[in-house]
């Protein structure tokens, strides 16, 4: 993905910004909230959740989606894998939509999309997004050993963490019962955004990735659809991973952005949701908020140690279950959880 405000077209790597840039930030990002040092009141025990979001469960999800090998564009183990989703959603009494197109990608190839789309409460008017990717990068081009940059990645973190926290979202949104429609998206083709071995100016056009939700922002699956707000879920598993304020989140969807944090610290998830700055990361967020017009937060890692701000496995061979800690998942999908418990 292409960073808008820098040129380098490197995909979710952040933006480190300036240091008045940063300070800037933290300002407009913490105004209106509190911290420990700000002797913050205690919190309402009567707004917590009392359903639990089970790790466990998502961690199976996470294994599951793997089961089927790395879920490349154009492959047999995308379409199983899709097909996998589409029924658990379908189990957990979702009404389901498939949106198919042909997309046709930086190197000319052509890639068969498919959008799932699964409605809790499809009847309703009012709706908020839960979002993730669920194909794999066909290339691991940040593996430390060269000799295994062409080979695709398994994707444990980087797509299938998202979907299954997702899936066990789904699977207890009944308990929740929020009082709005939820729109449970799963986009492909995220991470088909050229690589370093591209042309350059291929590369530096910047829309080579998030090519599925693209094409939802622009042609979403119900005619005239809008939402209050989307939450992105991505690499929502990694181990050490924490989840600062992105940069763009801050831009198009303040508000939901300290929403979204104080749910965390109801969540018991506070240390997972540090108010932080991160950097701006162009995701499948970036044309939901600019093209589709919906405010999107994007809960993404920001992890400062490293050769990478997103974990050691990003985009490399490593990127398997074993390398995926079920604590991270329970924080995310109990913040979430907590979200849609508060909704009017």
């Amino acid at each position: 993905m292409k960073k808008t405000i820098c040129s380098t077209p490197l995909k979710h790597i952040p933006f480190v910004l300036p240091a008045l840039c940063i300070l800037l930030t933290i300002l407009t990002a913490c105004k209106g909230q509190k911290t420990a040092a700000d002797n913050a009141p205690a919190i309402d025990s009567s707004r917590i959740c009392q359903v639990r979001f089970c790790a466990d469960s998502a961690f199976r999800f996470v294994e599951e989606q793997c089961s089927f090998g790395p879920r490349v564009p154009n492959s047999q183990a995308a379409a199983r894998c899709a097909d996998y989703i589409e029924r658990k959603f379908t189990a957990y009494g979702m009404k389901v939509t498939n949106q198919r197109t042909t997309i046709t990608a930086w190197d000319g190839q052509k890639l068969q999309c498919r959008n799932i789309i699964a409605a809790y409460k499809p009847e309703q008017a009012e709706r908020v997004i839960l979002c993730a990717h669920y194909d794999s990068r066909p290339w691991a081009d940040n593996d430390p050993d060269e000799t295994k940059r062409r080979q695709p990645v398994m994707a444990a973190n980087d797509g299938a963490s998202g979907v299954a926290v997702m899936l066990e979202v789904a699977r207890l949104i009944r308990e929740v019962n929020p009082k709005v429609g939820v729109d449970f998206i799963c986009f492909d083709l995220e991470d088909y955004g050229a690589p370093d071995w591209a042309p350059a100016e291929v590369q530096q056009a910047g829309d080579t990735w998030c090519l599925g939700s693209q094409y939802w922002s622009a042609n979403p699956h119900v005619e005239g659809y809008t939402a209050r707000y989307g939450i992105l879920l991505d690499m929502v598993g990694g181990r050490g991973a924490t989840f600062a304020h992105e940069g763009f989140s801050l831009r198009y969807a303040q508000s939901i952005v300290v929403r979204l944090w104080e749910a965390a610290t109801l969540a018991g998830a506070a240390t997972y949701f540090p108010n932080t700055p991160g950097g701006y990361i162009t995701d499948d967020h970036v044309p939901m908020n600019e093209v589709a017009m919906i405010p999107t937060v994007d809960v993404v890692p920001y992890i400062e140690e490293g050769d990478s701000n997103f974990g050691p496995t990003w985009h490399t061979t490593q990127d398997t279950p074993e390398n995926i800690d079920p604590e991270v998942l329970r924080a995310v999908g109990q913040t979430l959880l907590q979200m849609l418990s508060e909704e009017e």
